[in-house]
């Protein structure tokens, strides 16, 4: 979803800022449509990915987008990496203000 078309929306439920790396993050938003909510990852206008080296400065392109909650995602590989059993999902999510510090 371009941005543009996220800043269209009165509020959603959810930004999610994920950490791909120690410092490189992409976003994501969790939209509600009555009983489902869909997590859309966002792009620029050009359609590529919207992404960043630190969660302020997407916070400052976002900063037009009404979000009820931001959250830095991690998804860790180290279960895999020491040969442990996979599991299902070791996400985590860290909640994040929006404190306009931009």
């Amino acid at each position: 979803m371009k941005l543009s078309q996220l800043e269209q929306y009165a509020e959603i439920e959810k930004l999610i800022f994920n950490s791909l790396d120690p410092s490189l993050y992409t976003v994501s938003a969790l939209i509600s449509g009555g009983d489902d909510a869909e997590e859309h990852m966002i792009t620029d206008e050009s359609e590529i990915n919207l992404k960043g080296n630190n969660v302020l400065s997407l916070q400052k392109q976002l900063r037009k987008v009404k979000a009820a909650k931001h959250v830095i995602r991690h998804t860790s590989a180290y279960d895999e990496m020491i040969g442990g059993p996979l599991k299902a999902t070791n996400e985590m999510e860290v909640p994040v203000g929006d404190r306009k510090l931009y």
